[in-house]
């Protein structure tokens, strides 16, 4: 994809539409675009750096608006905390699923859809879990009993962060196909 000043105004956009999303208040916690821009820049953009940035930098945006409203008493939700460059690096590594679609089809993004929100799932626990201390993330013991207490308790955002990816990569997806049927249409014409 050749990144001409439309293009990158509306990745800019998204980049900053999605940001806000997911500070949105009252929205079930996971259900968030951010995984599944990461599969979409992975198997959308040959430019490596563009597919790594898009959904780092739209986290961090959103971390940045929770920061701005947990300091003046409008959110109870940090923006920063400790071990965050964990949250940064786990949604990098999901652009590699997408990286692994070869062929943008319903199968292959469907799959990739409910590959990288398991993925996430299964990590990001473990991370808490194994990160803080002698216990970790609601003070789950540092045992295979305490490991499963802690992904008991991300499977609400689990749940959520599943149906997120599959809607929200329904739209990225359906869009770009969308238009460059339009493009190719104009194209024959």
């Amino acid at each position: 994809m050749k990144l001409n000043k439309q293009v990158v105004f509306t990745i800019l956009l998204l980049t900053l539409v999605a940001a806000l999303y997911r500070i949105v208040p009252g929205r079930p916690f996971g259900f968030a675009p951010q995984i599944a821009m990461a599969v979409f820049a992975g198997a959308i953009f040959k430019n490596k750096k563009w597919a790594f940035a898009i959904p780092v930098i739209s986290m961090l945006l959103s971390d940045v608006f929770y920061q701005v409203l947990y300091m003046n008493g409008l959110s109870e939700m940090q923006g920063f905390y400790e071990g965050q460059w964990q949250n940064y690096l786990l949604f990098a590594l999901l652009v590699l699923i997408g990286f692994a679609i070869r062929k943008i089809n319903l199968r292959n993004v469907f799959l990739a859809s409910l590959m990288a929100p398991t993925v996430y799932f299964l990590l990001s626990n473990f991370l808490v879990w194994a990160s803080y201390g002698p216990t970790a993330g609601y003070n789950r013991p540092k045992t295979f009993s305490g490991l499963m207490m802690c992904y008991g308790d991300g499977i609400p955002f689990y749940k959520w962060s599943i149906v997120a990816t599959l809607v929200f990569s329904a739209i990225f997806f359906g869009t770009y196909y969308l238009v460059n049927r339009k493009k190719q249409t104009l194209v024959n014409a």
